[in-house]
């Protein structure tokens, strides 16, 4: 359980900085959901969309990690719960899109993957703070 809390527990000092990383955790869970986790529902074009797969994964295992990272870690995120767990699938599938998939495109095109991946990193870093139900079940419960 001492392990467990080091984890999911983060000390961020100032309730400012606690109302400053739940803000984050929310907009960029809301963003991610809203743009990446919505389009494997949607057509566009009329077509399903192509989900890249350059590690070479059975493509129903590669389906389901790319939806997991985009549907479902993004209400983890919102939520706080199991944050600096929850984050690694999302951050393996964005770093893969800026070092393989994307990788001998423009700077332009490379800049969605590296500001998500950075962006989940400085959650995992930090942790979800004290306004997120890591929190809550660590300290209450």
């Amino acid at each position: 359980m001492e392990i467990l809390k080091q984890i999911l527990t983060s000390d961020l000092g100032a309730s400012f900085n606690d109302i400053a990383v739940l803000a984050f955790r929310v907009l960029l869970g809301i963003e991610l959901f809203m743009v990446h986790g919505l389009k494997k529902f949607r057509l566009e074009n009329g077509k399903k969309e192509i989900i890249p797969n350059p590690l070479g994964l059975p493509d129903k295992m590669n389906a389901l990690v790319a939806s997991f990272a985009d549907l479902v870690v993004p209400f983890l995120i919102i939520l706080g719960l199991g944050t600096r767990l929850a984050v690694l699938p999302t951050i393996g599938v964005t770093a893969i899109g800026y070092f393989v998939v994307h990788r001998k495109d423009s700077l332009e095109v490379r800049d969605v993957p590296f500001m998500y991946t950075l962006s989940l990193l400085l959650i995992l870093a930090l942790g979800a703070g004290k306004y997120s139900l890591d929190y809550y079940l660590l300290n209450h419960i």
